[in-house]
């Protein structure tokens, strides 16, 4: 399990940092490092499984919610968007807009 987090963690950096190279090998390096530090764990033991489901939960997050920009000079950023890049709809946001978590309707900046 430890292996296949890894290895997931490697490819999200791989397409998240795709054509960076020192952001890619400092992520890479830090992903071994964290795994080194975790290499005594006990087989099956809780902190273990702790600590691959956050690993899986970070490749998740790097793949699907860092987006790469570049300047473009023009005091504006291209960013690199790819399949693997979450997007969503903004229906959740424009049903919450104007309600509180009770759901009544209040104004705005209401005091």
């Amino acid at each position: 399990m430890a292996l296949n987090a890894y290895r997931h963690l490697l490819r999200s950096t791989r397409i998240a940092f795709q054509g960076d190279i020192p952001t890619l090998t400092a992520a890479r390096y830090r992903a071994r490092e964290a795994f080194e530090a975790n290499r005594a764990l006990a087989p099956g033991s809780e902190e273990l499984t702790k600590q691959i489901t956050h690993a899986e939960e970070v490749a998740k997050f790097v793949r699907e919610n860092l987006v790469q920009g570049v300047a473009t000079g023009d005091d504006s950023f291209k960013l690199r968007i790819h399949e693997h890049t979450e997007r969503g709809d903004n229906e959740d946001i424009k049903k919450a807009k104007g309600t509180t978590l009770g759901g009544t309707r209040t104004k705005c900046c209401s005091a």
